[in-house]
C-alpha cells in the first residue's frame, strides 16, 4: 500500500505504477513465506493458529515452491521499472530475508526496517520517468517509519517471541520502555517529513498536531492505546511521506 500511495505521490504513469505495485507484491509475498518457513517450529510452540504452516493446513513443499516462484517475479518486474530502480529494490527485499534468516534475534533486528524502507522511497522515485533520486528527507523518514513499524509490529507478540527464543532490539527494550520508544521513533519522521515538506503548510502543520495528540495517548493511556496511538502515529506518516 504504502508503494503504490507513494507512486500515486511522486505521479508515476500508470503502466509503471502497476509495475511498481506488482514488483513490491512479488517482494512482499517472498518475505512473507521465507518468514513463516523459518519461523514453522517457533509457530508451533506457540500454537499459532493463524499460520496455516504451523498448523499442517499447507505443506512446507508448497510454501517453498510459492516462495521461489515469488522470487522468480521479483527480479524481472523490479528490473522492468528501471535498471537502478530495480536493483534498489531488490536489495530491498534482500534486506528483509536477512532479518528472517539472521538478523531478527539480535540487536540489529531494527536495520533491515530501516534500510528497506528508505529503500522502498528511493525505488519508487527512480522507477519515475525521468528516473530521479527523492530528496534527502523521504529515505530518511521512510527509514524512521521503518524502524517505529518494526517497534509496533512485535508489541503484541513480545511474550510468545521471548518463549521461543527471539532477542531483538525491541525485545532488549522491553515491554514497559517499548511503546515511549517507538511513539519517539515514528514522530521523529513525522518531524523530518514536515520539515521536508514545510512547516508552513496547513497539511504539515495538521499532521504534527494530529501527531502531537497521539504521543500524549500513546505515553500516558493504559491497556492497548500506547499501541493503537503508535499505529495512528504510523499512519499519519505513511500520509505525510506519500503526499511529500
Amino acid at each position: 500500500m504504502l508503494a503504490l500511495l507513494l507512486a500515486v505521490g511522486a505521479d508515476l504513469s500508470l503502466g509503471r505504477t502497476v509495475l511498481v505495485g506488482l514488483a513490491v507484491l512479488a517482494g512482499q509475498l517472498s518475505v512473507g513465506w521465507c518468514n513463516d518457513l523459518v519461523d514453522r517450529d517457533r509457530d508451533r510452540v506457540v500454537a499459532r493458529s493463524d499460520k496455516p504452516l504451523a498448523t499442517g493446513a499447507v505443506s512446507a513443499r508448497a510454501v517453498r515452491f510459492a516462495c521461489g516462484s515469488a522470487v522468480a517475479a521479483l527480479v524481472p518486474l523490479s528490473l522492468a521499472c528501471g535498471w537502478a530502480a530495480g536493483v534498489v529494490h531488490i536489495l530491498a527485499v534482500a534486506s528483509a530475508w536477512a532479518y528472517n534468516l539472521w538478523l531478527k534475534s539480535t540487536v540489529w533486528s531494527w536495520l533491515p526496517y530501516a534500510f528497506s524502507f528508505g529503500a522502498l522511497v528511493v525505488f519508487v522515485s527512480l522507477a519515475g520517468e525521468p528516473s530521479r533520486l527523492p530528496p534527502w528527507w523521504m529515505p530518511a523518514a521512510g527509514a524512521l517509519l521503518g524502524v517505529g513499524a518494526h517497534l509496533v509490529n512485535v508489541l503484541p507478540d513480545l511474550a510468545e517471541d521471548e518463549a521461543t527464543g527471539v532477542h531483538g532490539l525491541p525485545h532488549r527494550i522491553g515491554a514497559r520502555r517499548l511503546p515511549a520508544v517507538a511513539t519517539a521513533v515514528l514522530a521523529a519522521g513525522s518531524l523530518v517529513v514536515a520539515i521536508g515538506t514545510g512547516l508552513a503548510r496547513v497539511g504539515s502543520v495538521a499532521a504534527l498536531a494530529a501527531v502531537a495528540a497521539l504521543v500524549i495517548v500513546a505515553l500516558t493511556g493504559r491497556g492497548r492505546a500506547p499501541f493503537l496511538a503508535a499505529v495512528g502515529i504510523a499512519l499519519v506518516d505513511v500520509v505525510l511521506l506519500a503526499s511529500g
